[in-house]
């Protein structure tokens, strides 16, 4: 947490703290559409105000039993995608891993209900498209800010769908697969309430979302070890641990 508010108030000096930057010295070649970017990080907050918290509450006092098993099959059904997103990669390991997190859970975790392989021991290993595009080095893309799906880069969400191509995915009904994104997000925002306050302390919310979502990124494409850094880098973690 401490690195997360370092990296916001870096990215808040170099963001002229509350605003968007006015000097191109200053701008972020990541975002080059941050001026609309904004826009839309407005618009969001306004429909998060309204309609994605209220239900997100809402939906936090629904049994977690329930919750957890509804979860668990949206989960499950990702699993077939992580199989092949992980061959592509040649990461044949965790590509079994998948296969038989999907097979156990789909029969013993009754349609993946209940997830019967984390409690054997077989943690999940998820890789999306998107990842597999990076891991080939496809660029990321400019950062987007989308009218209520939030922060991406072109390849991440570009990833997203082709993963909606493959099996099970590609036959779901309409309804069902808007149950299944109303799942994922209602459990996302849920999650996202502990790290409100800290939203909320930053100088400036937008550029602390994005420095967050990169560092995610970078986690997801590089399984958590990310390349090494360069001595300014380097330097610029010096400055964070400061915090």
């Amino acid at each position: 947490m401490n690195r997360l508010l370092a990296i916001a108030a870096v990215a808040l000096l170099a963001s002229g703290c509350a605003s968007a930057p006015q000097d191109d010295t200053w701008a972020d070649e990541r975002d080059p559409f941050e001026q609309v970017n904004r826009e839309v990080w407005d618009f969001n907050e306004e429909l998060d105000d309204a309609v994605i918290r209220p239900a997100a509450k809402a939906y936090s006092h629904v049994p977690k039993p329930m919750r957890k098993g509804l979860s668990n099959a949206v989960e499950n059904l990702d699993e077939v995608s992580s199989l092949v997103n992980n061959a592509l990669q040649g990461k044949v390991v965790d590509a079994g891993v998948s296969f038989w997190r999907f097979t156990i859970n789909s029969t013993v975790g009754v349609l993946g209900i209940f997830d019967v392989a984390t409690e054997m021991g077989i943690e999940r290993r998820e890789e999306g498209f998107g990842e597999v595009l990076a891991s080939y080095g496809v660029a990321d893309g400019p950062y987007l800010m989308l009218p209520g799906l939030g922060p991406t880069v072109v390849v991440d969400r570009g990833g997203d769908v082709v993963d909606g191509m493959y099996f099970p995915l590609d036959n779901l009904s309409g309804p069902t697969s808007v149950a299944r994104w109303m799942i994922k997000g209602l459990e996302a925002r849920i999650q996202l309430m502990d790290l409100e306050p800290m939203l909320e302390e930053s100088l400036d919310p937008y550029s602390f979302v994005k420095e967050s979502y990169f560092q995610r990124w970078q986690d997801k494409v590089y399984d958590g070890n990310p390349p090494a850094q360069s001595d300014e880098e380097e330097l610029d973690d010096d400055f964070y641990d400061q915090f």
